[in-house]
């Protein structure tokens, strides 16, 4: 069964399935047809997020284990909803102790040799024999006084390893010399760990759904639950980490028997397109909360806020100044320091590759290395779909297009040597053969593509570049952030033809700040001289850097109250993740001291003063924005999912943040206190009611069969509203870049012509037009309206 609207709920000891249970009748009347869940099998204790998975044959005992997920299912669908989960077929964890992942565990014990080695890609040649384990505090001269044998049992704090048969009696050095793993300081990781990883994260490692044997052993209980109606969905976590997201997707769907709604967490950037052979209903709508949120900037603001950001903040070009040259420098860093590991592994790969050719065997490891991390830097997707000795489509191609190849050859001296770039690319294409190695190099280099893109744009340029924070989130292009009325319509009439069950957001757990923040620093692409005279302001309150400045002034802004208590972690992690002062692994006390200092006498404390009142001035535009983007949202073809409390006005920054409690009064009214919600959060928890009970009672107009018909608009102000018809039975109408509008003189005579027949406001009752109506009377109420045909209002 498709679902008319997800909502997700984020799952923790906190919050276990007895409390998502609770909140059931809520959300059944808010108008949703599923409850989404954040993943539900065995993870670390104490995990707040549950994707360090150690045990896929269980679901989780802090959330109520099976009978507690079984009977969440049963009291959703007594009210109507049936359940989506999340599942991670990327990674596990490393945990502590590691013998919670038992697969892990006798791989330790066992090595190579054991069955369970086919779970890890382990480069058990690289490690000369053993698998590395980042996992001391210190050099492992200044830890051994911490390492204890007990029984068969190593032992370092919370950690604990297997011995290998028989050495459970020899002395302590060559006790460790004799284990198929190497315990090494942390900082190793980086350049020494053979084991692959998620991203860049070391105690979560890479696992081998390719392989038959282990996709069953690790979806055996989500299989059982599809099939014995539990779970009616699925979202897959990071296909991209897989080494064939198409294989492991057409396996899934073989397990569940097809049909099943399945969404992948998948970024598109720019105009790529979903590829069409995977059996899914398309991506979890990152693609779409770009589109969304571009409608409400303003292109010209924008050109104007990055002037005033380059004056103020004064960044060098490929350090924060442009786009383009700071996404490079962000991803030569990466690939030479985070990922050194990876990129070592594709060298050493394509060493063999080259040396087992007659043709190829003068292409020196130098020029090997060069190639491999010039090219990779370049791919301007996530990574190409393709297997070694397969077929190479346009789609692949295009991930490392020609034009990334004459530019890495430019690095090349003599251009006889710079000929190796082609054998790299082609060896990334899958063209040179399908042998072992040629399969591990064509899957690994697109699995490191996609965490080079991750680490190097979202993680780290996305935090360099900031002239509109709005801009700066997954899935978002902060080049290119405004997307025109036109270019949205092209989008979603793609979507209805293409991809109508797709997902779409506009938070998630994962959103760096969630919509209604992003909405109302949208607003500063309207009036960028009014943001720089507010900062002239608040000059006298002295900031570290003025890079930090501008973000936490934009960030105080967003989050619209001094809360230092919030702001300092969301800052701390802005300055870690940008890495230009400070980092994760090479903090700097000093500078992270000063960034908190600054926190509490500026953006949280009583300069915020300045800050609220700018905000009650543009407060009529957020509201704008804040309903605009709701009713888009929820009205669009995809399956639209409302993240965790965003029915109501939801101002959350980075995780932790955004993944605090939610409470549920159970009413179905209130504002998650108790109480009755008011002002712009009652406004838009009456918007999203009404639109996902409308959703609900018309799957027909907004589902798989539903069309989209962009809605035209003429007159002086035909560029501030948006609107369009869903199968010609609801008319979704809102006001963009509402500041812009107000200053030229508002609506005037602009007008909407509307389809034939009468149309009845479904957010404000009595009201009813037909024809071209007047986009000023339209408005009179409200920025936004949703218009079902006349005596089409009943639930």
């Amino acid at each position: 069964m498709t679902p008319t609207a997800t909502y997700r709920l984020q799952l923790h000891s906190g919050f276990p399935f007895s409390a998502a249970e609770d909140a059931v009748p809520q959300l059944a009347a808010l108008g949703v047809s599923h409850l989404h869940l954040s993943p539900v099998l065995e993870a670390v204790p104490g995990s707040q997020h549950g994707y360090d998975v150690v045990d896929h044959t269980r679901v989780r005992a802090e959330l109520g284990g099976e009978e507690g997920l079984r009977a969440l299912s049963r009291t959703a669908r007594a009210h109507g909803l049936g359940l989506v989960i999340d599942i991670v077929p990327n990674h596990m964890a490393v945990p502590a102790p590691e013998s919670l992942n038992r697969p892990l565990w006798e791989v330790l014990r066992e090595g190579p040799d054991s069955p369970c080695a086919r779970w890890f890609d382990i480069d058990w040649e690289a490690g000369g024999g053993k698998m590395l384990l980042p996992v001391l505090g210190h050099p492992i001269g200044d830890e051994l006084a911490a390492l204890r044998v007990d029984g068969d049992v190593l032992r370092y704090y919370e950690h604990e390893f297997p011995l290998r048969k028989g050495t459970a009696g020899l002395p302590l050095p060559e006790l460790l010399d004799a284990q198929w793993y190497r315990l090494t300081w942390w900082r190793l990781a980086r350049t020494e760990l053979n084991y692959r990883r998620f991203f860049t994260i070391s105690d979560l490692i890479g696992v081998r759904v390719e392989d038959p044997e282990v996709f069953a052993a690790s979806h055996t209980k989500i299989i059982e639950l599809v099939r014995d109606g539990v779970v009616e969905g699925l979202r897959i976590d990071h296909p991209d980490g897989l080494a064939d997201p198409e294989a492991y997707l057409t396996r899934l769907a073989e397990a569940t028997g097809g049909g099943l709604w399945t969404v992948v967490e998948k970024i598109l950037t720019g105009q790529e397109r979903l590829p069409a052979e995977w059996p899914v209903a398309g991506t979890t709508g990152y693609d779409a909360l770009h589109r969304i949120g571009g409608l409400f900037t303003d292109p010209a603001g924008v050109d104007q806020l990055i002037d005033h950001y380059r004056d103020f903040a004064g960044p060098s070009g490929d350090r924060g100044g442009y786009w383009d040259a700071t996404v490079r420098r962000a991803a030569y860093r990466v690939i030479t320091h985070e990922l050194a590991a990876e990129t070592r592994f594709l060298v050493r790969t394509a060493e063999r590759i080259c040396a087992a050719d007659p043709a190829l065997r003068d292409h020196a490891p130098w020029a090997l290395r060069t190639a491999v991390r010039e090219l990779l830097v370049r791919v301007p997707v996530y990574r190409p779909y393709v297997t070694a000795g397969g077929p190479c489509p346009e789609s692949a191609e295009a991930a490392v297009p020609a034009a990334a190849v004459r530019r890495a050859k430019a690095v090349f001296t003599v251009a006889e040597e710079a000929a190796v770039v082609d054998v790299v690319r082609d060896l990334a294409l899958g063209r040179l053969g399908s042998g072992p190695d040629h399969a591990a190099f064509c899957a690994r280099f697109a699995q490191t593509s996609s965490a080079l893109r991750a680490k190097s744009v979202e993680d780290t340029a996305f935090y360099r570049y900031v002239p509109l924070l709005s801009a700066t989130e997954v899935g978002g292009d902060p080049g290119f952030p405004a997307v025109p009325p036109a270019d949205f319509h092209d989008f979603c009439t793609r979507l209805a033809r293409d991809w109508p069950a797709t997902g779409t957001v506009l938070s998630t757990h994962d959103t760096k700040r969630s919509a209604d923040v992003r909405a109302r620093i949208a607003v500063l692409s309207e009036c960028p001289q009014r943001w720089a005279g507010l900062l002239a302001e608040l000059a006298g309150v002295s900031a570290p850097d003025p890079h930090l400045a501008w973000v936490a002034w934009q960030t105080a802004l967003g989050l619209g109250a001094p809360d230092a208590q919030r702001l300092t972690p969301a800052l701390l992690k802005a300055v870690r993740e940008a890495g230009l002062h400070t980092s994760w692994t090479e903090q700097d006390p000093a500078y992270e001291q000063a960034v908190a200092d600054f926190v509490a006498a500026g953006p949280g404390g009583p300069p915020f003063e300045a800050v609220v009142a700018f905000s009650r001035e543009i407060d009529p535009y957020v509201r704008a924005n804040v309903l605009g983007a709701a009713l888009v949202h929820l009205t669009m073809p995809g399956v639209p999912d409302v993240y965790q409390g965003t029915e109501h006005e939801s101002l959350a920054l980075v995780d932790p943040d955004n993944r605090r409690p939610v409470r549920f009064d159970g009413d179905g009214d209130g504002d998650g206190d108790g109480g009755k919600a008011e002002g712009l959060s009652g406004e838009k928890y009456a918007l999203t009611k009404a639109a996902l009970r409308l959703r609900r009672r018309r799957p027909e107009v907004f589902g798989e069969s539903g069309t989209y018909q962009p809605l035209t608009v003429t007159g002086p102000a035909a560029g501030h509203c948006m609107a369009f018809c869903r199968t010609g039975r609801a008319v979704t109408a809102v006001t963009r870049l509402s500041l812009r509008l107000a200053e030229s003189g508002g609506w005037r005579d602009t007008e909407l012509a509307l389809p034939p027949g009468e149309w009845a406001e479904l957010l404000a009752p009595g009201r009813e037009f037909t024809g071209s109506v007047r986009i000023a009377e339209l408005f009179a109420e409200a920025p936004v309206a949703l218009l079902v045909p006349a005596g089409d209002r009943a639930e």
